[in-house]
């Protein structure tokens, strides 16, 4: 009897525990929890339909950076900008989509439909990848409850579905970072165990994540020295994974684009030199240091502001916090500076926000006292529901609006370019508007002669 007990006394202790984390007990049973494949399910139908229904124009780098290159290296025609005569650009994220237009080629789906959709469609297979590890990430975390949360603050965020589905690096990038953060050890809670090869995956996707965007590496210098200080096999850590993995990934893309440049060119180095020793970057314009801060990272959280906040300081896990600040701090030093720069860390501070939203409903005196009093089938408005509501009133309008309506010109403008050139109504094309201010030649699919004002640093 006496050990029954002390049974008893111990995992009620460890109950105590894990309510107070907020973290491996569920607000419904185990067996109400959707299947990943479900959940995946979701995520991909959710981010197809986002693609379709982005229609405007972000940021130039989404069709000049990735689309206009594919189109090049799949059709022999489509035009490079300085970057790649600089061999500040590696190939491995554009021959992602130089696969896609060659399939869509052989298929004899190369309209004008299906090359402006097909690699947002793309990305969106990519975006639910992302999302369906966001929701892995906050369930090992914080369990499941909170994971559903926090796959409902990433699918309903306005920036998230303004920016996720674009061919951007940075939309990769975002990607590669969910993937990798899931499996690191040092950001799991304690308890949370990893098979031996967790390490390696992770350090796998940081490096395809510093490949394909070389500032991804602010990221993974937080999070490998934080893993290096919890580990105890450092040399193991550096030597027997780092290192060989690292090594590995950067071999593989200098050799492709080695392939494709036609010499050797190091990426990463070249990225270092322009971007940050000789600040080229701040040709394309600068920023005060607390942009981030005050408008950039702000106006992405939007109105996810407070939950996310809350969600923070609730939820105690520094880590994950740090590394926000960290990214949020280290892009403030350099002067020029984007929306997207900072995208992979949007995730992370939205999980907290729904961490906060689990709490809420976790811990709603209105709610139990009406379940208690009147049963569970109490269709009303309660805390976390005015919180729902506010959050997508405010977030869905202006995504759409963002998507939809907000500088879709020049890409209305291509589509209709595309249609006529396919109907052989068009000669040659100049564009008497600022430089890359349009889709080019992924978009027009047709090898005729166009002209554009150059803005190449000098």
């Amino acid at each position: 009897m006496r050990m029954r007990q002390r049974k008893v006394s111990t995992k009620a202790s460890d109950d105590d525990e894990n309510n107070e984390k907020f973290t491996a007990t569920n607000y419904l049973p185990k067996n109400f929890s959707p299947s990943l494949k479900k959940i995946f399910v979701l995520c991909l139908v959710t981010r197809m339909i986002n693609s379709l229904l982005v229609q405007t124009y972000f940021n130039p780098d989404e069709h000049w950076q990735a689309l206009e290159v594919g189109h090049r290296i799949a059709f022999g025609y489509g035009h490079l900008t300085w970057e790649w005569k600089k061999g500040i650009r590696t190939y491995l994220h554009p021959v992602l989509f130089a696969a896609l237009y060659k399939v869509l080629a052989f298929s004899l789906l190369d309209t004008p439909w299906f090359m402006t959709r097909a690699p947002r469609l793309l990305q969106s297979l990519f975006s639910a990848i992302g999302d369906l590890y966001l929701y892995k990430f906050s369930q090992v975390l914080f369990g499941n409850h909170v994971a559903k949360w926090a796959l409902f603050a990433q699918l309903v965020n306005w920036f998230m579905l303004f920016c996720i589905t674009r061919t951007l690096a940075n939309s990769m990038e975002t990607v590669l970072t969910l993937v990798s953060l899931y499996y690191w050890p040092s950001l799991r809670r304690p308890s949370g165990s990893v098979s031996s090869g967790s390490r390696k995956l992770a350090l796998a996707a940081a490096a395809l994540a510093c490949a394909i965007r070389p500032t991804s590496a602010i990221t993974w210098v937080y999070v490998a020295l934080l893993e290096l200080y919890l580990t105890c096999d450092k040399l193991k850590f550096i030597l027997l994974e780092a290192v060989p993995i690292g090594g590995l990934v950067l071999g593989l893309t200098s050799l492709l684009d080695r392939l494709m440049y036609g010499s050797w060119v190091l990426v990463p180095l070249n990225f270092l030199k322009f971007n940050f020793l000789s600040s080229g970057g701040d040709y394309y314009g600068t920023h005060a240091w607390h942009w981030y801060i005050t408008q950039g990272f702000t106006a992405m959280l939007f109105t996810f502001i407070p939950f996310s906040i809350s969600g923070i300081i609730m939820s105690k896990q520094w880590k994950l916090s740090g590394l926000i600040a960290w990214v949020l701090g280290i892009y403030s030093l350099i002067g020029h500076k984007e929306f997207r720069f900072v995208l992979p860390v949007l995730p992370i501070a939205l999980m907290f926000a729904g961490f906060a939203l689990a709490k809420m409903r976790g811990s709603d005196p209105l709610e139990s006292k009406m379940k208690e009093n009147l049963g569970s089938n109490i269709n009303c408005f309660t805390k976390v529901r005015l919180s729902m509501f506010f959050l997508l009133v405010t977030n869905l309008p202006m995504a759409l609006y963002m998507n939809m309506v907000h500088q879709r010109g020049t890409e209305d403008v291509m589509n209709y370019l595309s249609v006529e050139a396919a109907n052989n109504k068009v000669e040659s094309i100049l564009f008497l508007m600022p430089c890359h201010a349009t889709p080019y030649y992924s978009t027009l699919h047709r090898n005729l002669p166009m002209r554009f004002l150059d803005c190449t640093p000098r």
